[in-house]
């Protein structure tokens, strides 16, 4: 920010945007260097959708990224916990919030109302992750979809 470049380690970073805006691109070059520094790098794929040719094309070795495509918000944060707490990984990459789905609302009927349920999720996982991040010098991404009403 200061002319000293780069994302803060022992951080939460919240990139965020309209659709198609180069938000997971840009979080893949972010992994790229990293791992070119010799860093160890996690992308959690809420969303289901990283493309490894593409990442690749973007300097990411796909061999040695960490991946994991969990089912509900829940799995998710909780890995993204179990990550930071071993203190090996330089960064970690949740793509997408948006795409962190609580268990309640999967196993719930379509059209059951759940108001606030994904806010707590992430406010409660925020908490307990934010300590752990300082300590294991961890930074941790956070991808957001910016909804248009």
């Amino acid at each position: 920010a200061l002319g000293i470049g780069g994302l803060p380690k022992g951080r939460v970073v919240e990139i965020y945007g309209p659709e198609s805006s180069g938000k997971t691109t840009l979080t893949l070059q972010a992994i790229a260097e990293c791992q070119k520094l010799g860093g160890t790098a996690a992308f959690i794929d809420a969303e289901h959708a990283l493309d490894p040719i593409y990442a690749g094309k973007l300097g990411v070795n796909v061999d040695d990224l960490l991946l994991s495509q969990p089912d509900t918000g829940e799995q998710a944060l909780e890995i993204a916990d179990m990550l930071v707490r071993s203190g090996s990984v330089d960064i970690l990459v949740v793509d997408s919030v948006a795409a962190l789905t609580p268990k309640a609302e999967i196993e719930g009927e379509m059209g059951d109302q759940l108001p606030g349920l994904q806010a707590r999720l992430m406010s409660q996982a925020l908490r307990k992750l934010t300590g752990n991040i300082k300590r294991s010098n961890t930074l941790v991404v956070f991808i957001n979809q910016l909804r248009m009403k």
